[in-house]
């Protein structure tokens, strides 16, 4: 292999590292392990044989890669951070195979994570340290805690709904939208008309008793446009265009939220909040685009 450093301290027993991968002090790299371009695998690190490390990888010190793992390009590991590929272990009793756990391009998992078996972890995810990772996390959602839970959306900026309707920048397609609201002595009455809404609903569809940390959405539709409204509670709304993305916060019913086609979506929020969504189309499976990937290059095919 050439240009390829191996620590002298250091055993790579794999033909299959790419070049710029650096080896260090008392890591192990297993013969059927693949590492790709790039890497820095750090002081102590075991790689296992059945393993795929994709380029631009940082795993530091501490960890072990079982059997099952893949990693993405540009993914960085935190010391400690500890995978499983087992979910019933016993000494010398092995599963016909192990369970795989993915995680997909550009994501971060922080110092002393714990991950279970199988789940996947998606492009531009942020773990914080410590976490304990139960099932699949979203596309650049940032999650913490035991287990963890989504707070936020990685390089989203944040911003609450409010009178001023200018907290979204104009060349963003998403829009807030006030609605008609009176309130007396009877209470409050929140309405709007046709002319109100940027398309004529064919269909609406509410989400409530959302369990804390939990999301829903994460997809983009081809050509269906939605209105969201938080019925109750507080619920957060990213909205990502593959460029720029913004996290909305609301906690009235006095706003909505239009998302367009092609805008990739996640709500999160207090469990007691309901959300309400008026959708411009019936429902059709396969206006859904769920894979973060394919919504980024169907993005950048519209613009060139």
């Amino acid at each position: 292999m050439s240009n390829v450093f191996v620590h002298p301290q250091g055993l790579c027993e794999s033909k299959q590292v790419g070049e710029g991968t650096r080896i260090w002090a008392f890591a192990h790299v297993l013969p059927g392990a693949r590492i790709g371009q790039d890497c820095n695998i750090c002081d102590g690190v075991f790689v296992e044989n059945d393993v795929i490390i994709g380029d631009g990888v940082t795993i530091k010190s501490g960890v072990q890669l079982w059997d099952g793992i893949r990693l993405g390009n540009r993914v960085f590991v935190g010391p400690n951070a500890t995978f499983t590929n087992d979910i019933y272990p016993r000494s010398k009793q092995y599963p016909p195979s192990f369970s795989q756990t993915i995680v997909e391009n550009d994501a971060s998992i922080g110092a002393n994570v714990t991950i279970l078996p199988g789940v996947r972890i998606g492009t531009g995810a942020m773990i914080g340290g410590g976490a304990v990772v139960v099932r699949d996390i979203p596309a650049r959602a940032v999650v913490v805690g035991n287990p963890c839970r989504i707070i936020g959306y990685a390089g989203a900026t944040e911003v609450v709904a409010q009178a001023n309707q200018t907290v979204l920048p104009t060349n963003f397609r998403p829009r807030l939208i006030r609605l008609d609201t009176h309130t007396d002595r009877r209470g409050t009455l929140t309405a709007a008309d046709k002319d109100a809404l940027p398309f004529n609903p064919k269909r609406f569809f509410m989400v409530r008793d959302v369990p804390d940390g939990e999301a829903r959405g994460t997809h983009a539709h081809r050509s269906c446009h939605q209105f969201m409204i938080a019925a109750s509670g507080e619920i957060a709304v990213v909205l990502d265009d593959g460029k720029q993305a913004f996290v909305v916060r609301l906690a009235s019913s006095n706003f909505g939220i239009h998302v367009p086609p092609l805008i990739w979506s996640m709500q999160y929020g207090s469990s007691d909040a309901t959300l309400l969504v008026l959708c411009s189309e019936a429902y059709e499976r396969s206006d859904y685009i769920d894979d973060y990937l394919e919504f980024r290059n169907l993005v950048s095919q519209q613009v060139s």
